[in-house]
């Protein structure tokens, strides 16, 4: 006899603004308690140090928390110029000291700049979370061992110079997913050859979500003590699935995909994932994501990962 899980049937995402100084997982188990829910999960952790955007999925919605992750992510960061450490950013100890160069200007840094946009190859950082041999390299690195780690492509959409101080620099930079921030930096101060670190990293974007949409963690706590619901600040799993196009479903096709069969749609030339939705008088509900197949003048529908239930749109 399976074991029942303890808590409410949550779903749902909740957009938090995760401050600095805690973990990820930290705000995740804090607000999994005020919510009660039995089942939820981030899409991808901000480091300690970093705040802003940290969706969280709950019950239905975790089954789209890897698409979320995949997804393409923005940042503010700072960048304190001439000091190297051992985890790029400033919880580490300082390894190097070098001079600034004198009369860094937007001017002087922009062709710099430039050799980091676009399609790139990045390094990992040993205090990433990326996995050797089943163990995150930051254990290998608290051991002190360092564990050789291929460059990976990454796509840096923008990067953004918007403020010089005497050994600081603010950037923005808009990425896709796997892009370590910490190593853009490095690599930054180590075009410029004097080192650098990351002193404050604000998360602006991520699945589609912005700081806009994002809640307080204290602001949470505070709805809890008057007795106020929570639920009501949750969407729907489908709103962060709106890089893909939607078909609605009726009929026989509908039970079909409800009961885990593939369907055919004449006359429609959909490739990759496609969000399902219901589309009868007394439902029009998120059923779904399909994987589609087109195959001359019709598409093959084949359902990937469907929901109990709907919820909001």
């Amino acid at each position: 006899m399976s074991r029942r899980r303890k808590g409410r049937d949550v779903n749902g995402i909740l957009v938090i603004d995760k401050p600095a100084g805690v973990t990820s997982n930290g705000i995740l188990q804090q607000v999994k308690r005020l919510f009660g829910a039995a089942k939820a999960g981030h899409t991808g952790a901000l480091d300690p140090l970093a705040t802003g955007v940290l969706p969280l999925c709950f019950g239905e919605a975790t089954k789209f928390s890897q698409m979320m992750l995949d997804s393409d992510k923005a940042y503010i960061a700072t960048a304190r110029l001439g000091v190297r450490t051992e985890t790029g950013d400033s919880e580490g100890a300082v390894v190097a000291e070098k001079p600034v160069p004198a009369g860094l200007t937007a001017e002087v840094l922009e062709p710099l700049l430039d050799g980091f946009r676009g399609d790139i190859q990045q390094v990992p950082s040993m205090y990433s979370a990326l996995k050797h041999k089943g163990r995150p390299l930051y254990e290998y690195a608290r051991e002190g061992i360092e564990v050789e780690r291929p460059a990976r492509p990454v796509t840096i959409y923008e990067l953004t110079l918007l403020d010089i101080r005497e050994n600081e620099l603010d950037i923005a930079v808009s990425c896709t997913k796997g892009t370590y921030i910490r190593s853009l930096v490095e690599d930054i101060g180590e075009a410029l050859g004097c080192g650098a670190h990351v002193t404050a990293l604000r998360r602006t974007m991520a699945s589609g979500f912005t700081l806009a949409d994002a809640h307080a963690v204290s602001d949470l706590e505070a709805m809890r003590e008057r007795g106020e619901s929570l639920d009501g600040l949750l969407v729907a799993p489908d709103a962060a699935l709106s890089m893909f196009p939607e078909h609605r479903l009726a009929g026989q096709a509908l039970v079909s995909i409800l009961n885990g069969q593939p369907v055919r749609i004449p006359g429609q030339a959909y490739d990759g994932f496609v969000r399902l939705y219901a589309n009868e008088s007394a439902n029009e509900s998120f059923v779904g994501l399909a994987e589609a197949f087109p195959e001359g003048e019709q598409t093959n529908l084949v359902p990937r990962r469907l929901v109990k239930s709907s919820g909001k749109r």
